[in-house]
């Protein structure tokens, strides 16, 4: 997979789905959501115009859903194998790069678990069948930790590492170290004509990185017909530029491919407890139940907080266990008959701390390729939950405890990962939602602590 830094030119522009105009500025100065870079990755190698690329079937709910050439070739959509993670801060110094992720929403500025579950069970508001409570184990403070963490912050948040060498590399940023907001006001312009409509102006705010900090993201597109990765392919010399964002704002893409992913290590698991914490939003929807035409039943899911891979009556892990990797030569379907003979995991969700969601939205220009239930425009909104998000999780033994974190871990079981093995988000997973590590967890050791809940 390779890594990227995206070195702006100018101010960047990422506005959400709410509306500008009047009072409101727009929400541009925003950080970016991984659907946003993707976009600007795809359009990028459609704008490279390559020969040959492999065209990808509709989706299975489309009505041109159909596997023959003829059909293919009409209505498929190229570049579907493209698959993006990030962005995140980077800071560059020299040839030195500190990268930096989102921080656990159960840990304070000194980088340790503050927000840990109590043991003790009585009347709640948990959501059933919740069965801890997670409680605040420090004095209630109205300020908050700074929100990005460095890789030597995360590997000692989870290994609970008291080694001074790694806490003296220890850094916490906040958004203002690596990023300004600008204010500034505009005039809108006619898409039919280029011209500019009278009366018409508007005011926004823009995203200012600082000297020596850029983007950072990794991505690939294999192509199955040119038996190449087509990101490494469009991004091979210098002076690659991206346009990311809004109003046409253009990136230098600086690209590394082969390296070792510079991304957060799950911890070594060592008892029959797990706790996973996102580095990226996760999109969790609601499923209505229903029987598919090959006779299997749907079962519902109100999605939102709960992850749709979690039994939303007994809140038991439905992830399977042994391996779901898809073998060579083995057909989608073959994949998927065997993965349905396997037994879930043994493990089921105890307890959470959930902050507020993410809407996430976008506008989708029309295409003649797209069926009559895709008609452009703005695009649904989603509610994610946030990257820091918190599950913990109790399994029946410890190797249940390590296939768990097995499935979880967003490197998987691989020690020195050059790709993302696990995207645990059910919607927008290839576009780099869902990516969460693991780590141990214990009870509050003061069973008489007075906190808060984490509903």
């Amino acid at each position: 997979m390779n890594t990227i830094l995206l070195h702006p030119t100018d101010i960047l522009f990422f506005r959400d789905g709410r509306p500008m105009g009047g009072a409101s500025s727009g929400h541009g100065a925003a950080w970016p959501l991984p659907n946003v870079i993707n976009q600007a990755f795809h359009a990028a190698l459609h704008r490279a115009e390559f020969h040959g690329v492999h065209k990808h079937a509709p989706g299975r709910s489309s009505s041109l859903r159909d596997f023959s050439e003829e059909n293919r070739e009409e209505n498929g959509r190229f570049f579907g194998s493209l698959n993006t993670a990030g962005p995140f801060p980077v800071c560059t110094n020299g040839t030195a790069q500190t990268w930096f992720f989102p921080c656990p929403a159960d840990a304070d500025d000194s980088g340790k678990p503050v927000l840990l579950p109590t043991a003790l069970q009585g009347p709640s508001s948990l959501p059933r069948p919740l069965k801890y409570a997670v409680v605040n184990t420090r004095p209630p403070s109205k300020e908050l930790p700074k929100n990005w963490w460095n890789d030597e912050t995360w590997n000692a948040y989870l290994s609970s590492s008291r080694d001074d060498d790694l806490a003296a590399r220890r850094q916490f940023k906040s958004d203002t170290d690596f990023a300004d907001t600008e204010h500034t006001y505009g005039i809108e312009i006619a898409p039919e004509t280029g011209s500019v409509v009278e009366g018409q102006f508007y005011s926004a705010h823009y995203l200012r990185l600082r000297h020596g900090w850029a983007l950072g993201v990794f991505s690939e597109a294999w192509d199955k017909d040119l038996r190449c990765d087509l990101v490494g392919k469009l991004l091979d010399g210098s002076g690659n530029q991206i346009i990311t964002g809004g109003q046409q704002r253009v990136c230098t893409a600086e690209c590394h491919t082969n390296q070792r992913l510079p991304i957060p290590m799950g911890a070594t698991i060592t008892g029959n407890r797990v706790k996973w914490i996102l580095l990226t939003p996760a999109i969790w929807p609601e499923i209505k139940g229903s029987t598919t035409n090959a006779g299997l039943e749907i079962q519902a899911h109100y999605g939102g907080w709960l992850p749709n891979w979690v039994d939303p009556n007994t809140f038991d892990v439905l992830l399977k266990s042994g391996d779901t990797a898809r073998r060579d030569r083995e057909s989608r379907e073959a994949w998927r008959a065997r993965v349905r003979q396997e037994p879930p995991l043994a493990a089921r969700l105890v307890a959470a701390i959930v902050p507020k969601p993410v809407p996430v939205t976008g506008y989708a220009t029309p295409s003649p390729h797209w069926d009559e239930n895709e008609r452009g425009g703005h695009k649904s909104t989603h509610l994610a939950v946030p990257a820091g998000s918190v599950y913990y999780f109790e399994c029946d033994s410890p190797d249940g405890a390590k296939a768990l974190a097995a499935a979880l871990n967003w490197h998987g079981n691989n020690a020195s990962p050059t790709s993302i093995t696990n995207r645990r988000s059910t919607l927008m997973g290839e576009k780099g939602f869902g990516l969460g590590v693991c780590g141990n967890w214990e009870f509050t050791p003061n069973p008489d602590v007075t906190g808060r809940l984490s509903f």
